[in-house]
């Protein structure tokens, strides 16, 4: 049975693999002038129904200098207690592999690739160090790679190819496995940040598990938006492109120039927080024209304008008025260069020293009571002949008074012009 078998399974063989063409290190289909020297940011999820668990992230920098290409990807855990980092090299035309470096929280381990493939694999525990050479057939690239090459293929509507990866584990000491690209598809990729974007939708059975990883890879720009694959107890893993060069605004913040700004000039500002109502259309307002001070301890906020503040407002105002994507987020060094302090006595006074020229923002909230009188609607009265006839109507209205709570949300501008002014300022929120 075995003799007669192998002859029908090899007559077999080119029949199931027919149309599907073989890419290897310098394949004409790769095209490796779509990679640059960029870092991406993807964000790990687990997803079960609708359920979405934040695992953590992984960075990939490619440098490509003269004939290599350097890729270095970073794992960490959502609680950055766990790492791995993985630093691959290979040619930057054909993208055959030249080493390979692996570092965890157990051992590092550290591959050449040549005619034979040769490295250790280091224990951080103190074990021996494993020597390894190996010399696997046929022509491959390293797994780490594969996402690269991904990007590079000509993909179109039902294009199929099959790539074959090199993977080191102990035991057994290496694996090459077929990835096949299975389907491509054109999709439709929403992204939060930057709206739609045309995509092709890349099916990859892993042959060694039978695992299928689903890509989703950029027509334009070959970028991977999206890659999901199995997890195992019907779960799904999700890595999502953060997109880092995301940048609608041209402007940059200046962290050193705003913390100076702060801390190194002999300038004051001082100022009064207050809410002042005035009457509106109908209304008759009883405390008119009276300031209701913010109460003491009322936080009041200070910070450097800038170019950046000013462009970062402008989109984010222009974003809300279209309301189809959601806001541009603040650079994070923001927050460093707020500075705060309290009014401190029961008239809405507060202070800030130290600072340099320039024009600053000031910040305050809080809360007061509005009171107001207003007029009411209370029926109609009737002049009345004595024969019955209404002679004329006049409405009847009577007034009433009344409070409610209010909020005084104030943000104001102030400029010091030379290196030690006082400047003093009314904080004020007019109703």
């Amino acid at each position: 049975m075995r003799t007669l078998l192998k002859p029908i399974c090899l007559l077999l063989f080119p029949i199931a693999s027919f149309g599907q063409k073989t890419i290897f290190p310098g394949s004409p289909d790769i095209n490796t002038s779509r990679l640059k020297s960029e870092r991406t940011l993807f964000t790990i999820y687990y997803v079960k129904g609708t359920t979405w668990t934040n695992k953590g992230t992984y960075t990939n920098d490619v440098t490509i200098l003269g004939n290599e290409l350097k890729l270095v990807t970073d794992y960490k855990d959502e609680k950055n207690e766990r790492y791995k980092k993985r630093t691959s090299v290979a040619n930057a035309t054909t993208l055959e592999p030249l080493s390979y470096k692996s570092e965890g929280t157990k051992s590092i381990l550290e591959l050449s690739f040549g005619a034979n493939i040769t490295g250790k694999n280091h224990f951080l525990n103190g074990d021996k160090d494993k020597q390894i050479s190996m010399k696997p057939a046929g022509k491959f690239v390293d797994f780490n790679v594969a996402e690269l090459l991904f990007t590079t293929l000509p993909l179109d509507v039902g294009y199929k190819a099959t790539i074959r990866e090199f993977y080191y584990v102990n035991n057994p000491d290496s694996i090459l496995s077929n990835y096949i690209i299975k389907d491509v598809k054109s999709y439709i990729h929403r992204s939060p940040k930057t709206g739609n974007h045309e995509t092709w939708l890349v099916s990859v059975l892993e042959e060694e598990s039978g695992a299928v990883y689903t890509y989703i890879i950029d027509k334009k720009d070959h970028r991977i938006w999206q890659r999901e694959m199995p997890a195992g107890g019907g779960i799904t893993e999700v890595c999502v492109n953060e997109e880092l060069d995301y940048q609608p605004i041209a402007a940059r913040f200046d962290k050193e120039l705003s913390l100076q700004q702060l801390e190194k000039g002999n300038s004051v500002i001082t100022g009064t927080a207050f809410a002042r109502d005035h009457g509106r259309s109908k209304v008759a307002v009883v405390n008119i024209n009276r300031a209701q001070y913010a109460p003491k301890g009322t936080v009041v906020s200070i910070i450097p304008n800038s170019d950046y503040l000013e462009e970062w407002k402008a989109v984010n105002k222009k974003i809300a008025k279209k309301n189809k994507l959601p806001q541009v987020p603040i650079d994070p060094n923001v927050s460093d260069c707020i500075r705060k302090t309290t009014v401190y006595d029961d008239k809405g006074h507060f202070e800030f020293t130290n600072l340099m020229p320039g024009e600053y923002i000031l910040i305050t909230t809080f809360g007061y009571t509005h009171q107001y009188s207003y007029s009411y609607y209370a029926g109609t009265s009737y002049l009345m002949h004595p024969s019955g006839a209404v002679l004329s109507s006049n409405n009847v209205y009577n007034t009433a008074n009344a409070s409610t709570g209010a909020t005084a949300e104030i943000e104001m501008k102030v400029r010091i012009r030379k290196d030690g002014d006082k400047v003093d300022v009314d904080l004020k929120d007019v109703r």
